[in-house]
């Protein structure tokens, strides 16, 4: 308990806090839990982007081996890159903000429907499996007008050479106990 309090005492001392990185618009639940976990495991910004830790791979095996190691250690500091490049995407394209906005307007506008009664359409009861559906179906247009497909595909698109160049090019943290290392003749 007394560890937990000087933890939270140390990011806050950072400036970041987890009520800053959570908000509260996200609901307590598994997406939370696990974005809990991700933002306890991230590895210090400050290593992460370090420019003295980057160079040259030697050769093939050293790529690979540092393109697994840093991918499993800094595993977290890439999911938020991952997720700061769909924010970059969809807060420079003003019609993808639309889109969005007629989806999850079309979402809360059903949500309020089933509040009051059940949503009956064609005689048929809808599961909210159903409602989401009908709320992308609804909003599809929008996220064709807004090149949505070509977001998906640069976002990831990015993703994979930013993350790629810097899980290549950053050196691997050393394990505990790996300390010495015999290179192969």
């Amino acid at each position: 308990m007394a560890a937990q309090k000087d933890q939270q005492k140390d990011t806050e001392a950072e400036g970041l806090s987890a009520t800053t990185l959570l908000p509260k618009l996200i609901p307590s639940g598994a997406g939370r839990e696990w974005l809990e976990r991700r933002r306890a495991t991230i590895r210090p910004w400050g290593i992460f982007v370090d420019q003295q830790r980057f160079s040259r791979p030697r050769n093939v095996g050293e790529l690979c081996q540092r393109l697994v190691r840093n991918v499993e250690y800094y595993q977290s500091n890439y999911v938020f890159v991952f997720l700061g490049l769909i924010l970059y995407c969809v807060v420079t394209s003003p019609m993808l903000l639309v889109a969005l906005a007629v989806f999850f307007g079309a979402c809360y506008i059903l949500y309020l429907r089933t509040l009051q009664s059940r949503l009956v359409l064609f005689g048929r009861e809808m599961s909210p499996a159903h409602q989401y559906a009908l709320a992308g179906g609804i909003s599809f247009p929008f996220f064709w007008l807004a090149g949505a497909g070509s977001a998906v595909f640069w976002v990831l698109g990015a993703t994979l050479v930013v993350i790629g160049s810097h899980a290549a090019f950053h050196q691997i943290e050393p394990a505990d106990g790996e300390e010495l290392q015999m290179e192969p003749v």
